[in-house]
């Protein structure tokens, strides 16, 4: 891979890790709502869900999908799924790490959630399957395959915890219940809405 296309993999990587998705959104009620410190785990998961991800499709499964048309579109019902069920847990939040109703202690997603998450979050499929088929060179396959890998790794975790950050950053304004309410909610409307250009 010759260095410009390598700087061209790296910008694909940036623009695609740092624009707004399920995974950005859902870092940035978390910095909000648990903080920095317990949201590592959340983005450690991510970058390495993620990478998996990507080993995965560069190394056969997107092809499984293709020849499979009807796994690709069951992955996609299961991924709308569970983030309409995170966005509904988002926008049911009514204050920084506890409950509404006494119920069940809302936590930070863990790292082994967050990391299953990628294989069923449609904005992840989506870009590992394009950086997989435009940035991987067939007559050196492995090669190209962990270049692109390398390159998003290098990429994610910066990108992610920027969106903790913007979230951690809220936390003062958003200490009032009522605008701590309303935030949630809107995170959870556009998760939902970050659904629709993936799922049509």
């Amino acid at each position: 891979m010759s260095l410009d296309i390598f700087a061209a993999l790296i910008a694909f990587a940036f623009v695609t890790s740092i624009t707004p998705g399920p995974n950005n959104l859902m870092l940035m009620a978390s910095g909000v709502n648990f903080g920095f410190r317990r949201t590592i785990p959340h983005m450690l998961g991510i970058g390495v869900g993620f990478l998996s991800l990507l080993l995965g499709v560069g190394f056969g499964l997107g092809a499984v999908l293709a020849a499979y048309p009807q796994l690709h579109a069951a992955l996609k019902v299961a991924g709308g799924a569970y983030l309409l069920y995170l966005a509904w847990r988002i926008a049911m939040a009514r204050s920084m790490g506890s409950t509404k109703d006494g119920g069940e202690e809302p936590r930070p997603m863990t790292f082994l959630e967050a990391a299953a998450f990628q294989w069923v979050n449609p904005k992840a499929w989506v870009m590992a399957v394009t950086a997989m088929a435009v940035y991987t060179n067939p007559q050196a396959p492995f090669v190209s395959v962990m270049l692109v890998s390398v390159a998003f790794a290098l990429v994610n975790m910066p990108c992610v915890s920027t969106w903790a950050g913007f979230g951690v950053a809220l936390r003062g304004f958003l200490s009032d219940p009522v605008r701590l309410k309303w935030f949630n909610i809107a995170m959870g409307l556009l998760l939902v809405a970050s659904l629709w250009p993936m799922l049509r």
